[in-house]
């Protein structure tokens, strides 16, 4: 059964590779979606898979690549958007 989650990922997460990190992790799960990077200074992921995949995706998303400090990670649950089929890295401004 497919879900989809947005995580909302704060702390040292931009400019360290992390969109790269979870486009990369995104892909060996076999999760939908994009991620991006918010003015904010945050990370938005937006993810499509079932549930065991989602688990596995928000613990490493958690974890984050080596140079990055995350220290908070959002989850709120979303509708399945039909359109992503693959996982992008998405630009926000």
């Amino acid at each position: 059964m497919k879900l989809a989650r947005r995580y909302l990922i704060s702390g040292r997460v931009q400019g360290v590779g992390y969109r790269y990190f979870a486009e990369r992790c995104a892909r060996e799960l076999g999760i939908c979606g994009y991620v991006l990077n918010r003015p904010d200074g945050s990370v938005e992921v937006y993810a499509i898979g079932d549930q065991h995949r989602l688990e596995a995706f928000k613990k490493r998303l958690a974890q984050g690549p080596p140079s990055a400090r995350v220290k908070r990670v959002d989850e709120i649950e979303e509708a399945v958007d039909e359109r992503y089929t693959d996982f992008t890295i998405e630009s926000s401004w």
